[in-house]
């Protein structure tokens, strides 16, 4: 249980913060993501209470409609987030760029790790 009420809080806390970034009430958001307008709100509010868990599907109808990768929605790491929302603005061939970047840094990083001096 304790899995599944971290994933929660974290997917409500990344769900509001993308909602509020968008400029979107919570009935918009639900509506936008395609639930009925009579209970978007408040299906809503549940998710960014951590009261439910959306399923898959509508993890990723959310992420849409805010413009997200669906990966921001459950990612614990803050910066972690904020990479993956930055990444995701980016085009395909800045993308292999970042990636490229990312991999020699972390290289470098476990190389300076692994030298006998560093330990």
């Amino acid at each position: 249980m304790p899995a599944k009420h971290a994933t929660s809080s974290v997917f409500a806390k990344r769900l509001k913060e993308a909602r509020v970034r968008s400029c979107l009430t919570q009935e918009q958001l639900g509506i936008n993501a395609g639930i009925d307008e009579f209970s978007a709100s408040a299906r809503i509010n549940q998710y960014e209470r951590g009261k439910h868990l959306p399923h898959l599907g509508m993890g990723q109808r959310l992420a849409r409609a805010l413009h997200v990768p669906t990966s921001f929605l459950y990612e614990e790491d803050d910066l972690l987030a904020a990479l993956l929302v930055a990444a995701a603005r980016l085009t395909r061939s800045r993308k292999k760029v970042l990636l490229a970047n990312a991999e020699t840094l972390s290289q470098s990083a476990t190389s300076r790790i692994k030298k006998p001096g560093n330990v």
